[in-house]
């Protein structure tokens, strides 16, 4: 791809330095993913405050998060080629705008309905500004130590940011009211939108090329019946034909996607992209840590809040050492990879998720044990972000700029379906386990075990560099 003007003057593949533009560049766009993370999760403490409020149904209440999820799995990796093909920062604005918008539309819903289509257009946004975002760092740095720098950033922030929104959640339910969980990202995004303009160079190619629209129906169908049926089975469970229906249909359209793909003249996703060894087993080792790491929350929630008897404040400020971890991780990352590569990494971030999961096998069911949990979260956090960072690096590098948004996409939606899928595998584990302690014993174990195949196929599918 040929750009416009390069979005920061390029340096040395070996140097890392970056100068005041690139620093600012980096903080717009550190902003808005960090954002967009904070905004996944900080509902989630909030949903009983939101339901007695609009009155949600029990059974209703799960779409707030499912609308969200619907959206932002369902569209990530088609709005990540819309860039490629219109440009990255008008995607990357429309994005913010339209989060702001339904921000606004969700602080002030007055019902039921009026709220789920806010959040759903939260995930649309999140869709859209995800790929581009990220597609935008990874060609205003090259690749090499810049790049890895920033992407360990953005991974760190991103964490953390899930992290803050459980916590945020929390205190602004409190102090304030669940509106205030929509609210906050109105300034934020009003800033970004406002800074962004000037800092941020637009990227397209000089020759535009189609839309594959079949490609594009398909590959979204296919997301949005796999990402509901995940959820179903979360709800119904695993046999249930609310769940076995629409991931059949899901499987159904995306093997459809791949012939597509096969026999487009200009595919959305393109095949040699998929044949990259890098991409593959990039995206499966982001798939499996994004997975694991956001379901150990949830177990850990109902560790804390079920077993331990916590409050929900309580439990959110106890996954700030989690944060904290994350964190460490993101920030080292980089070095890391600069010393060992990028499979090392993700070998050895999975070797101490694994382990440190593994570890709290042992939690027993008095507040005795809440040194062990809060070690263990530390220390997997820091190994879940080695390995994400890894797989960002991995499933990114080697392609031309034309193809980062794409590249960008896929992983974004790996990102996503990570953070569905993960959450009713444990659920399911737990409930057919026994006593609730025992079951969350037993995902525990499950959990680090999915770790550890990860890191071992990193280990023999990815090459040496």
């Amino acid at each position: 791809m040929t750009t416009a003007e390069p979005a920061v003057p390029v340096r040395a593949p070996g140097d890392h330095r970056m100068d005041g533009r690139a620093r600012l560049t980096l903080v717009v766009l550190l902003v808005a993913q960090f954002m967009l993370a904070v905004d996944f999760s900080i509902l989630n403490v909030a949903l009983p405050a939101i339901g007695e409020g609009l009155g949600f149904s029990l059974a209703g209440l799960q779409w707030v998060a499912t609308a969200f999820a619907l959206a932002a799995a369902g569209f990530t990796l088609l709005f990540g080629r819309i860039a490629d093909l219109v440009g990255r920062r008008r995607i990357f604005l429309g994005g913010m705008v339209l989060l702001g918008v339904s921000s606004l539309a969700g602080g002030l819903a007055a019902s039921p309905g009026t709220l789920l289509v806010a959040r759903a257009a939260q995930g649309l946004a999140t869709a859209a500004v995800t790929p581009a975002g990220l597609s935008l760092l990874t060609t205003a740095f090259p690749e090499g130590p810049a790049r890895d720098r920033a992407l360990g950033l953005n991974g760190a922030l991103m964490s953390a940011g899930f992290t803050t929104g459980a916590v945020l959640g929390g205190v602004l339910t409190d102090l304030l009211s669940w509106r205030w969980a929509f609210l906050i990202n109105v300034p934020v995004a009003l800033a970004v939108v406002a800074i962004a303009p000037a800092v941020l160079k637009e990227s397209r190619p000089e020759k535009r090329s189609r839309l594959d629209i079949p490609g594009a129906l398909t590959v979204t169908g296919g997301l949005l019946a796999l990402v509901y049926g995940l959820t179903a089975a979360g709800e119904h469970g695993w046999s249930s034909p609310y769940a076995l229906v629409p991931l059949a249909l899901g499987a159904v359209f995306l093997t459809g996607f791949l012939a597509l793909e096969k026999r487009s003249a200009a595919p959305l996703v393109p095949v040699r992209i998929l044949r990259r060894r890098t991409v593959v087993w990039g995206n499966l080792a982001g798939l499996v840590a994004f997975a694991t790491e956001t379901s150990l929350v949830f177990l850990m929630t109902l560790y804390l809040q079920q077993v331990l008897g916590f409050s929900p404040l309580a439990a959110g400020l106890s996954f700030g050492v989690l944060g904290a971890g994350t964190v460490l991780g993101g920030v080292v990352a980089s070095r890391v990879i600069g010393r060992y590569g990028t499979r090392a990494t993700l070998i050895a971030g999975g070797l101490l998720q694994a382990g440190a999961t593994a570890s709290l096998f042992a939690l027993g069911d008095d507040r005795g044990w809440l040194a062990l949990l809060l070690a263990g979260t530390f220390a997997g956090g820091v190994g879940n972000m080695l390995a994400i960072v890894g797989f960002m690096v991995t499933a990114t590098s080697g392609l031309p700029d034309a193809e980062q948004g794409t590249a960008t996409g896929l992983a974004t939606m790996t990102q996503q379906i990570g953070i569905t899928v993960g959450t009713p595998v444990m659920a399911a584990v737990v409930v057919t386990s026994g006593t609730l302690l025992t079951g969350i014993g037993s995902a525990v174990l499950v959990n680090a075990a999915l770790v550890l195949a990860g890191a071992i196929a990193a280990g023999l599918f990815l090459k040496r560099p």
